[in-house]
């Protein structure tokens, strides 16, 4: 959500797509185009500051003897680095000028300029994507990696440029949008909607042929995602608590059968119910207990494991450690409570004659 900058939402052809259904929809929407871009950018918007426009496609980007491959070649407008919050680490950034003249000058990204010049300033280098030149004019900052994919692995050029040399017949473009304040972030979004809508003849009760994403849905998407994963692992962990608990108890239960000369002799030398019930409650809590620090020393493990190979950022809580640790206890003390109240209600004599 930080990555898409202060207030800004996106307008885009496919929009969130969380089906089968929805994405098939979606493929059949009309291209956004380069007109549309204009009628938004054109001062019809009064609750936005700046609209910039993007367009995108893969490429294998080489310089000298380098090649970075799988490249996020993009077609910007100028203010797009001022809305997405893209800072250049040296050099410059996409100018006015540069897409006026649709010049042949690039932004790479971090990753992209330490592929292809390491230890060297890549400015003014050239470098080759397609069966097209560019200059290389700037190399942003370090943006990092979010959710596993890094987010330096861009070419940026003027969207002029882009429009000249790898534009597709029915290529989409894409909006950021940004609300002149967070208050008027809803109303902007139905401002740009009414003009859309307007420009593709849609009725009144069809709906919106663009699909529009901003915090708000990306959070709503996240909790929505999150609601369900927590909830699954919720049942499923009930399901091994209880099967786990099913077992402590027929342990215990054969644990009472094969020790009831032990019970008998300390009933007869003076031991309680109490006493014997404390013992099995005990032993059965134990037995959970170790089972849930295996459980954390593993699942530890694997957290450890991710992290080593992988730059998915893994942690695991103290809090969570703690409530673990104490649900495993809790359900040994559950489940061995029959054992034990069996256990602790054997008369001395017939455990006695029972083990004779």
């Amino acid at each position: 959500i930080a990555n898409l900058g202060a207030n800004v939402f996106v307008v885009d052809r496919m929009g969130i797509i969380t089906n089968l259904r929805a994405f098939a929809t979606a493929q059949r929407r009309p291209p956004i185009t380069a007109e549309d871009y204009r009628a938004l950018s054109g001062g019809q918007l009064e609750l936005s500051g700046e609209v910039g426009a993007v367009e995108a496609a893969n490429a294998d980007v080489r310089g000298g003897n380098e090649l970075s491959e799988n490249v996020n070649l993009m077609g910007v407008t100028p203010n797009y680095g001022q809305i997405r919050k893209v800072n250049v680490d040296y050099g410059r950034f996409i100018t006015e000028a540069d897409e006026l003249h649709r010049q042949a000058v690039c932004v790479l990204g971090f990753e992209v300029a330490e592929k292809l010049f390491p230890n060297v300033d890549a400015v003014g280098k050239e470098v080759r994507a397609g069966n097209q030149s560019y200059r290389v004019i700037g190399v942003a900052a370090k943006m990092g990696i979010v959710l596993g994919v890094s987010q330096d692995n861009f070419l940026i050029i003027p969207f002029s440029t882009f429009r000249a040399g790898w534009h597709r017949p029915n290529g989409s473009i894409s909006f950021f949008v940004q609300a002149r304040g967070p208050e008027l972030m809803e109303a902007a979004q139905d401002e740009v909607r009414v003009i859309l809508r307007t420009r593709h003849h849609l009725a009144y009760s069809e709906d919106d042929d663009f699909g529009m994403l901003g915090s708000s849905s990306i959070l709503s998407l996240w909790e929505g995602i999150t609601r369900q994963v927590f909830a699954l692992a919720v049942s499923l962990t009930s399901v091994f608590l209880v099967v786990g608990g099913i077992v402590i108890m027929n342990i215990m239960l054969a644990s009472v059968t094969e020790r009831t000369h032990e019970i008998g002799v300390r009933k007869a030398v003076g031991a309680r119910r109490g006493h014997i019930l404390v013992q099995f409650l005990a032993e059965s809590a134990a037995l959970s207990g170790i089972g849930g620090v295996i459980g954390v020393i593993l699942a530890m493990s694997l957290g450890a494991l991710v992290r080593a190979t992988t730059s998915m950022p893994v942690e695991t809580s103290m809090t969570a450690i703690v409530a673990s640790l104490l649900i495993s206890t809790g359900v040994g003390l559950f489940f061995g409570i029959y054992p034990a109240w069996r256990a602790a209600k054997l008369a001395p004599i017939e455990a006695l004659r029972a083990e004779a």
